[in-house]
């Protein structure tokens, strides 16, 4: 399927791998979730609907009358007015997809300037709403990623799991051995210091100059901001890499791809 038909319809879940998370591992079983994001996922109703069938004792956990707040998983025994839920595998699942941001959008569904919103390119849910792991500036491009999973995108944007960011810079003119060593040693921002943990040399053509960059932390316009404390103006800025999510090269801007099935459990096991 190609990436514009996955732009424009309602994404099926395949077992074909794409090439956003090809150095992962296999994964384990999925953890359990809440019982009326699971059966919502399952098509049975909205949450609402759910939740009432729960409040009102007609449905059941392994025999047990099922309370408001009560998690389930593949295993258990699920039961509605005494009928058998078969659960589907793709619903214990969250949603994850990769979506190319091009410049001149904002990552938040609403704006009092009425600018464009990445969230206009996403598709539709009806059962839950979209997350963004991470963000872009205005005037940044590439990788960003959404999944319905809150506790997910917490846990891939928590600190203590240090996921790398990986940027393309480019600026005008070439930067100096000292100013090479003062990236990634450390520059004192208005909120404290930071530093690039790699810094790679990609050439460039006349004035400009591209530069490769990994850093662990997401603090806002961080990568801008150290560039300008040495008094250089990046003229562009583009996120390739998430942690272990790669941005596809034939993804373009403005397009999305949805995560499959496999690819989800191997990023749920690696953030466990």
């Amino acid at each position: 399927m190609s990436v514009n038909r996955l732009k424009h319809q309602k994404p099926r879940r395949t077992h074909r791998s794409s090439p956003a998370l090809k150095n992962l591992s296999a994964a384990p079983a999925v953890e359990p979730d809440r019982l009326q994001k699971l059966l919502a996922r399952n098509g049975l109703g909205s949450r609402r609907e759910i939740e009432a069938m729960i409040a009102a004792g007609r449905v059941s956990i392994n025999n047990a009358t099922a309370k408001l707040g009560d998690r389930a998983g593949f295993g258990d025994k699920i039961r509605i007015d005494g009928r058998i839920i078969r659960l589907r595998m793709s619903a214990l699942l969250p949603r994850i997809i990769i979506y190319h941001k091009p410049e001149g959008e904002i990552v938040s569904a609403r704006d009092p300037q009425g600018r464009p919103s990445v969230f206009d390119k996403l598709p539709h849910i009806q059962s839950s709403k979209w997350v963004a792991i991470g963000r872009l500036d205005f005037n940044t491009s590439g990788l960003l990623i959404f999944t319905t999973d809150g506790a997910l995108a917490n846990r891939l944007m928590h600190p203590r799991y240090q996921m790398e960011r990986e940027y393309a810079v480019r600026i005008v003119g070439e930067l100096s051995p000292e100013q090479i060593t003062r990236l990634t040693t450390g520059i004192e921002l208005e909120d404290g210091s930071a530093k690039f943990d790699q810094l790679l040399d990609e050439g460039g053509l006349g004035t400009n100059h591209w530069y490769r960059i990994i850093l662990k932390e997401g603090r806002n316009r961080e990568v801008r901001r150290m560039f300008e404390a040495l008094g250089i103006t990046v003229s562009r800025l583009m996120r390739v890499r998430f942690g272990p999510v790669n941005l596809p090269p034939r993804l373009k801007r403005g397009m999305w791809l949805e995560l499959v099935d496999t690819e989800v459990e191997r990023l749920l096991a690696l953030v466990s």
